[in-house]
């Protein structure tokens, strides 16, 4: 296994038993998707076996990657958030980014903000930058109103008939605003899943692509998904399923321990777009009916110096999962032998991954001694087959909760709401301009 799961700090001396009054419901849930997969109802389960895609994305990022200097990709929430969590662990969207030999700048426009879109259409270079649009339903406002304005600004600068050579569109083949601006251009297609939602979807062409375009091996990602998926499809004892266990004990925690939300803290740069992918995912999933937990996303070390006061001698409301990659003996080395000073002595010939590791246990510690619970889960390496199995187990967690919780995971009317008056604002003030 990618990764290990110890979940002792959650459930106290009664260790596993504790979880016996949820676990014929976690059983259950179980059940209902070894039938899914049986069934072929839920398409996210056999996404892990797939490679008849991998050919085409292979030439769409063998089409879109020379001559480039910068790739944009236009989407947002799970169209953008999982490949933002692959780009980290390639080098990406850190604190330093130097793209890999031989590999494009790449930017994500994931929020939509005014100053950055000018700030990207009037500063990266045209006629290298290339453009991959995302969005399931191809109606979007977010993306599609950043889409129109590439579009514009390719016009403006003298480029009118270059988007079908810098621009790629990513959704379901069914007709839509981003489908039909899209042969309106002539763009390459590539096809959305459209049995697999958005927030659930960075194991299909939504983070492959991208996965590929960075010099990543989208198989190595799925093949760690399929060894998290496997166990449920051989009928393991839940105990042995790691989701299972997670979501077991995050509805207990909520149920007898009056949880109120979740922390995710990654230890490391490369783990901190992840946490905010399974935020979305969690949050849109669960958040129903007046029921779900929050989700919160923090990054260690550096959140200890602004959260750890407030989760050790706050309210006893929340649980912690701490993400753990293996890094005792990696980074530089602080110089051995006599200290620069005395009160750093105890740094001399440990290197940088031995501090954040050490800071990482010690976290655990404090927060258990605090009487609060923490699940710890160590990742023996970070590369795509660990990174693709903690895609799958905190989606099949995320889904087994759903079940405990009495939720459908799949759908998120709320959101809805907000898009279709935010429309209804436009048309108005539309409407009022033109009568003015």
């Amino acid at each position: 296994m990618a990764y290990t799961q110890n979940v002792d700090a959650c459930l106290g001396i009664a260790g596993s038993g504790a979880l016996e009054p949820v676990l014929d419901e976690v059983r259950a849930a179980l059940t209902q998707l070894a039938l899914a997969h049986e069934q072929g109802t839920l398409p996210l389960l056999h996404v892990p076996a797939r490679r008849d895609d991998l050919g085409l994305l292979s030439d769409i990022a063998d089409w879109m990657l020379p001559g480039a200097t910068d790739i944009v990709i236009l989407g947002t929430g799970g169209s953008s958030l999982g490949a933002q969590a692959l780009a980290q662990l390639a080098g990406y969207c850190l604190p330093v980014t130097i793209p890999p030999q031989g590999r494009p700048r790449l930017h994500f426009l994931d929020n939509l903000d005014p100053w950055t879109q000018a700030d990207v259409l009037y500063r990266l270079p045209l006629d290298s930058t290339r453009w991959l649009v995302v969005s399931k339903s191809g109606g979007t406002a977010e993306t599609m109103a950043q889409m129109l304005t590439v579009l514009a600004r390719l016009e403006e600068a003298g480029f009118g008939g270059a988007a079908r050579r810098v621009m790629v569109a990513l959704t379901e083949t069914r007709d839509s605003p981003l489908s039909r601006l899209a042969a309106a251009h002539g763009l390459p297609h590539v096809p959305h899943d459209p049995g697999v939602g958005g927030r659930y979807a960075v194991l299909t062409s939504v983070g492959a692509l991208p996965a590929i375009l960075m010099g990543l091996d989208p198989v190595a990602m799925r093949e760690g998904a399929a060894g998290v998926l496997q166990p449920i499809l051989d009928g393991a004892d839940v105990l042995d399923v790691a989701p299972a266990v997670g979501a077991g004990v995050l509805a207990l925690l909520e149920r007898e321990r009056g949880v109120r939300s979740h922390v995710l803290m990654g230890y490391g740069d490369r783990l901190q777009r992840f946490a905010l992918w399974h935020r979305q995912l969690w949050a849109e999933s669960l958040g129903k009916n007046g029921k779900g937990a929050g989700l919160e996303a923090a990054t260690g070390p550096v959140d200890q110096h602004s959260q750890l006061q407030l989760w050790l001698d706050g309210p006893a409301e929340r649980s912690f999962t701490l993400l753990v990659p293996e890094m005792k003996g990696q980074g530089p080395v602080f110089p051995a032998g006599e200290a620069p000073d005395p009160d750093l002595a105890w740094l001399s010939g440990n290197t940088v991954g031995d501090l954040v590791a050490a800071e990482a246990q010690a976290t655990a510690d404090s927060l258990n001694a605090a009487g609060r619970p923490v699940r710890t889960m160590r990742i023996e390496t970070l590369n795509e087959r660990a990174l693709g199995a903690l895609f799958m187990h905190f989606m099949l967690e995320t889904i087994i909760a759903a079940h405990l919780l009495g939720v459908d995971p799949y759908d998120q009317p709320a959101v809805e709401d907000g898009k279709r008056r935010a429309r209804a604002a436009l048309d108005r003030s539309a409407g009022e301009t033109a009568a003015s």
